[in-house]
């Protein structure tokens, strides 16, 4: 059945973006979260239901996944897909998409952003212009950037992009991952908190999930010391962020720069009474362009998966050959 057929009926798992939906809409029967809004009406559809388009903060559990019988494919609009099940998905024969390289730019532009941020306190020196309080006197000194020693937790594409950017400062930069990269010119680390000991800036960019859950703790950000600064952009449940609130409180770290919390959109507020810390709502690819292409690319999985041709980016769990 030809992709640009609406008879082919297609359940979004949240909210979408704009970008997409139009693209939806024209090619498929699309059922908008009713699993979430109308049971009776989805348990009429779900016998139907081919597809599941789904943001990278999507939940797709196993018990979606098997309430719908003639489930093909999972298209998600993202790089991360910790909130599918992709063990379900496989076990079914269900394939999982996602849009990985196309945001790899902003989200390293971001992370140089709140280093810089985080450094040189900017929020904090803009509100103090803001507020009239700049002749009563200068801001407390900030820390240098350049030339310093950066770590990154995660060493994939995004990873590689953000040490590039990182070189242009001068910095020397380290690694922690699961496998070291033989082919990169980059210390590698075994432990997080080994990385942390040796760095002055800790960038988080490792995958979420069940694996990462809290791979930053007390010891990794005890270990990065009182100058230190972290930075997440990958997923909240990266950081313990109990234990980080405790160490910026405490002066155990430095500072941080946070785009991702634990319970978006709830951030605690005795994180957001921190000065000297950053913090952005999740924009990691938030550009226009970016989001863009990443719809593109979601649709893209969708309409090759109905025209019988390759997928353009399976997630790795479901590329030919995985394990």
């Amino acid at each position: 059945m030809p992709a640009d057929s609406p008879s082919i009926p297609l359940l979004t798992a949240a909210a979408l973006s704009p970008l997409l939906m139009p693209q939806l809409w024209a090619a498929y029967a699309v059922h908008e979260r009713l699993h979430l809004t109308d049971p009776a009406a989805f348990a009429a559809a779900a016998p139907g239901i081919r597809a599941i388009a789904a943001s990278g903060d999507s939940a797709v559990s196993a018990e979606l996944i098997a309430s719908l019988p003639a489930l093909e494919i999972i298209s998600v609009m993202g790089v991360g897909y910790d909130g599918v099940d992709v063990a379900a998905a496989r076990a079914r024969g269900v394939v999982v998409t996602h849009t990985p390289g196309v945001l790899n730019d902003d989200v390293a532009d971001l992370a140089i952003g709140l280093m810089l941020c985080a450094a040189r306190q900017l929020p904090a020196a803009d509100r103090h212009v803001r507020e009239g309080r700049w002749p009563s006197g200068n801001v407390p000194l900030a820390r240098k950037m350049s030339g310093a020693r950066l770590g990154l937790v995660g060493m994939g594409r995004i990873g590689q992009a953000i040490a590039q950017r990182a070189l242009a400062f001068g910095m020397s930069v380290a690694y922690h991952a699961r496998h070291p990269r033989s082919e990169l010119p980059f210390a590698y680390h075994p432990t997080a908190a080994a990385l942390a000991a040796e760095v002055d800036f800790l960038v988080a960019i490792t995958p979420g999930g069940a694996g990462t859950r809290r791979l930053i703790d007390a010891a990794v950000l005890e270990a990065l010391g009182p100058k230190g600064i972290l930075v997440n952009v990958a997923r909240g449940s990266v950081v313990d962020e109990a234990a980080l609130i405790d160490a910026l409180e405490q002066g155990v770290i430095g500072g941080a720069g946070l785009d991702v919390f634990e319970n978006e959109p709830q951030v605690p507020e005795r994180l957001r009474a921190l000065p000297q810390v950053v913090l952005t709502p999740h924009i990691g690819s938030a550009t226009a362009q970016t989001r863009q292409a990443m719809a593109d690319l979601a649709a893209a999985n969708l309409r090759e998966h109905f025209a019988g041709r390759p997928l353009p980016t399976p997630v790795p769990e479901c590329q030919p050959g995985a394990a």
